[in-house]
């Protein structure tokens, strides 16, 4: 495993500020000992550096993985997350969206969340700002993209999509071949 390039760290902190915002000093510093990201493969893991240190010793076509996948580098540098990385951004998320029940099982099926499917919104969000999405019983789903701000939300008409799917935890059945 190899140390992010300064460009693929850039990208990589920008994507995460856009989901969790000042909260990446926590992502990393934890009471439990300090976390940091390395890629293999084009994927980015968030491993602890004491696991880091004891995998040092496997060779780079031994090992399969070490720690948490949090994304992909596709091949023209665009970073995408991966459904593994919830369970670290939700605590951290600074905006939120929730579901309606009804409306679960549809964003479960990978469908954008329109006017009709919302619950609640976190207050003075702006459009394109990533988005941790809930169920109404505060149980992460995914996570999206504002396609409208919260104020244009209020306003908008029930059929317009409000949120744009970017990753569920549907996906673990759906993708299971290629998540790891």
């Amino acid at each position: 495993m190899k140390r992010l390039s300064d460009e693929r760290a850039k990208i990589l902190f920008e994507k995460l500020s856009k989901y969790i915002g000042t909260n990446v000093k926590q992502l990393i510093d934890r009471p439990d000992g300090t976390y940091c990201f390395r890629e293999h493969k084009d994927r980015v893991y968030y491993v602890s550096e004491r696991i880091l240190k004891l995998s040092e010793c496997f060779g780079y076509k031994q090992l399969v993985c070490v720690g948490t996948c949090f994304g992909k580098f596709s091949k023209t540098d665009k970073l995408k997350f991966h459904i593994t990385s919830l369970y670290y951004l939700a605590p951290y998320a600074q905006y939120k969206v929730w579901v309606k029940p009804s409306f679960e099982q549809q964003f479960l099926y990978g469908n954008h969340i329109p006017k009709s499917g919302l619950g609640r919104i976190t207050e003075n969000a702006g459009q394109y700002q990533g988005v941790v999405v809930y169920s109404m019983n505060d149980l992460p789903l995914g996570f999206g993209v504002l396609a409208r701000s919260t104020t244009d939300c209020k306003t908008a008409d029930p059929l317009t999509t409000v949120c744009f799917h970017q990753s569920d935890i549907g996906e673990y059945i759906r993708a299971e071949d290629t998540l790891f």
